[in-house]
């Protein structure tokens, strides 16, 4: 077995010294305005009027409400990781990702939609699942969140179930040509989900799970 790329093995280094209890040196802009544009079940466009600290007036300053997101790294006993084929229509193009979907409204718990998009994507299921976290998709012009957690030993327990909008085909790539393929760039994963795997990365650290160690071998 060839050994993992050195971009993943290396240990994640020092962490930044900013936290959340420290007070930005930036102020906030401040809303004059507020409207809805548009608005359906997928997506909200609103246009805002802002004050800038400096003064500046911009309007309108557009901003995208959008539900939370959840991607999971779902990987099989004997460690394979999951992935979707699905054609992307906003790329045009079909592509390999990460088992992913959308948090239904605002009482579903991140954990539950990522079990249920996994189930429905892929039929796998597993008991033993670690939140990596989440970060603003797009702070600059969208609301949402993505979420992003790891599952160890998933195994079948149905056929996939994908909702009436979704073609798709699940797969199952060996860990390490996973990385053998990202490392190529014949495999184009999408952003967030390569901050998934950077996330992955960071939690093996802190981790004493040797599963979790294995993968950086």
């Amino acid at each position: 077995m060839s050994p993992a790329p050195s971009w993943w093995s290396t240990a994640a280094g020092p962490r930044s010294d900013m936290s959340d209890d420290k007070k930005p040196a930036v102020a906030p802009w401040q809303v004059v305005e507020s409207k809805d544009t548009y608005r359906d079940e997928w997506l909200a466009l609103r246009s805002d009027t802002v004050r800038l600290p400096n003064g500046r007036i911009l309007s309108p300053f557009h901003i995208v409400e959008l539900p939370n997101w959840v991607n999971v790294i779902a990987l099989t006993r004997d460690r394979k990781v999951l992935l979707i084929e699905e054609y992307r229509h906003g790329a045009r193009q079909t592509v390999l990702e990460l088992p992913s979907g959308v948090i239904n409204g605002t009482s579903e718990p991140p954990a539950a939609a990522i079990k249920r998009e996994l189930l429905e994507e892929t039929g796998f299921a597993s008991e033993d699942w670690h939140d990596l976290g989440s970060f603003f998709a797009n702070p600059a012009r969208q609301t949402n969140r993505v979420h992003s957690f790891v599952a160890l030993d998933a195994h079948k327990v149905a056929e996939p179930s994908p909702d009436e909008g979704e073609v798709l085909l699940a797969h199952e790539m060996p860990w390490r040509d996973f990385l053998a393929e990202l490392e190529s760039g014949r495999l184009e994963l999408q952003g967030f989900h390569l901050a998934a795997l950077w996330m992955l990365r960071s939690y093996i650290a802190r981790s004493a799970d040797p599963r979790l160690a294995a993968l950086l071998a």
